[in-house]
């Protein structure tokens, strides 16, 4: 199975030409666009999963029109690519989703960090490891695509390999969700797998069934394209 799942990344990153190159080409069979490489149809500004279990209908489309208004302008469509400028908050889907694949490609500047939520869960980790780790020594160097918000210890939390393109280069990601356990390639490589993903909101309890997929801000420019999901039954 495992060779079968990085065969089929690899052959997926064929079909975008070597992967990392054009944005906007048309998503693979059975795969849909989230990001359309023209504005910012089907994303909305975050608001954590928490605090969206606590409202009301009302108080929710209130909250999501202060969010919109403040967090969508720092994030801008330019050449078919997401460009965040770093100034202002999250990036998270309209529509929830539960089992899925998702193939994305993301960049970050020198130093850069971010993440992607799954359920509105923390976290696939994006970040300059080399740079950032500084006070994290066993990790220092490790790269991106672990589930960074596991316990310490637990399967996923470091990745298999190192796999990212140095900062200012594209990567791509290719993510496979299944139940609460989750299948991570980075650039053709695996870097999880078959993981649990814990529950970062409600320790020890099961994951949401759905949620929405979020791109995270953590004060750093960042770019995306790419963006494609496959609901999974």
């Amino acid at each position: 199975m495992h060779r079968l799942l990085q065969a089929a990344a690899l052959v997926f990153c064929a079909e975008l030409g070597g992967s990392l190159h054009a944005a906007d080409p048309a998503p693979p069979a059975g795969f849909t666009a989230l990001f359309n490489g023209k504005d910012l149809t089907g994303w909305q500004g975050v608001i954590p999963l928490p605090q969206r279990l606590k409202l009301s209908a009302a108080e929710l489309a209130q909250k999501q029109e202060e969010a919109n208004a403040k967090i969508l302008p720092r994030w801008t469509v330019q050449e078919g690519v997401l460009v965040y400028d770093g100034k202002g908050d999250s990036l998270q889907t309209i529509k929830d989703y539960g089992d899925f694949e998702l193939y994305l490609d993301w960049k970050i500047t020198p130093k850069g960090d971010s993440g992607i939520y799954l359920r509105g869960q923390p976290q696939v980790q994006i970040w300059d490891s080399d740079a950032l780790a500084d006070n994290l020594a066993e990790d220092r160097g490790k790269g991106s695509g672990g589930l960074w918000n596991n316990p310490k210890g637990s399967p996923g939390k470091i990745p298999l390999v190192k796999a990212d393109n140095p900062p200012g280069d594209w990567n791509t990601f290719h993510i496979i969700m299944k139940g609460e356990k989750v299948t991570i390639f980075l650039n053709g490589k695996r870097v999880v797998d078959d993981a649990p993903l814990a529950n970062y909101w409600e320790k020890g309890k099961p994951l949401p069934a759905r949620g929405p997929i979020e791109l995270q801000h953590h004060g750093n420019p960042l770019h995306f394209r790419n963006i494609f999901i496959k609901e999974l039954n």
